[in-house]
């Protein structure tokens, strides 16, 4: 009965034992996922080379108040703001090429908690967000270091976009490392609640949404919350085929 009910999940059940303790292979094999874990949440981001990955869709690389990973880890604060340098970069961009600001929707691949992750699958679900939103106008995909999710608002508002899409590295855990999240927000501004974002979680390559899948369920959202003019709480995903845990609200920091 435990091994049957062993295969339908990732979760660590039905160990066994070895006299007082678990057989020699579980406890390595939660070694290596607990090491997993944590080299995805140290893992630098390469923003340069997701950037060769998305060529040639435009890309601009910005970085968040964070001067560090250890910094970012002890002040999530720091992860929802741009840095100086940045702020005054994307200031100068939408001066001297107008045409990026005012688009419907800002795409923002940020590392989050699992830069792996980003790396591993953000140009795939990029290309996938990008093909959804077909007859939208989007502007350039926006690579953010020491991102935490509310670092989008500051800039799709810098871009006047009405929507921004964060995508980022959610926080590792023992059965996967490198999962993706994407959060919706409309009307994006400083300081806007977690209640005014739709999520769409646990995008991963074992057993996860695949990028299609998350892809479709993102430009459902996308064009009911133009249409609408709101997005979060008030914005469900009525006619998908996915169960409703997958747009749950989560925190920022995820």
């Amino acid at each position: 009965m435990w091994a049957r009910l062993r295969a339908t999940t990732p979760a660590r059940i039905a160990l066994g034992r070895v006299g007082h303790t678990l057989p020699l292979d579980e406890v390595l094999r939660f070694q290596l996922d607990h090491a997993r874990a944590r080299d995805a949440v140290h893992a630098a981001f390469d923003t340069a080379a997701l950037a060769a990955a998305l060529a040639p869709l435009a890309t601009i690389a910005l970085a968040s108040a964070a001067p560090d990973r250890a910094t970012y880890l002890r002040r999530p604060d720091l992860g929802r703001r741009l840095a100086a340098d940045s702020a005054a970069a994307l200031a100068r961009a939408v001066v001297d090429d107008p045409a990026i600001g005012g688009r419907d929707a800002v795409i923002v691949v940020g590392d989050g908690l699992s830069a792996t992750g980003v790396q591993a699958g953000g140009a795939a679900l990029v290309r996938a967000l990008v093909a959804e939103c077909a007859g939208l106008t989007l502007a350039p995909v926006v690579l953010a270091r020491g991102a935490r999710v509310a670092l989008g608002d500051e800039i799709g508002a810098a871009l006047r976009a009405r929507v921004v899409v964060m995508v980022i590295g959610e926080r590792p855990g023992l059965s996967v490392a490198d999962s993706l999240g994407i959060y919706l927000t409309y009307a994006p501004r400083i300081g806007c609640p977690d209640s005014a974002r739709n999520c769409i979680s646990n995008i991963h390559a074992r057993g996860g949404l695949t990028p299609g899948a998350a892809a479709a369920t993102l430009g459902r959202l996308l064009r009911e919350s133009l249409r609408r003019a709101l997005s979060g709480v008030d914005l469900k995903d009525e006619g998908g085929a996915l169960p409703s845990h997958h747009h749950r609200l989560e925190p920022p920091d995820a």
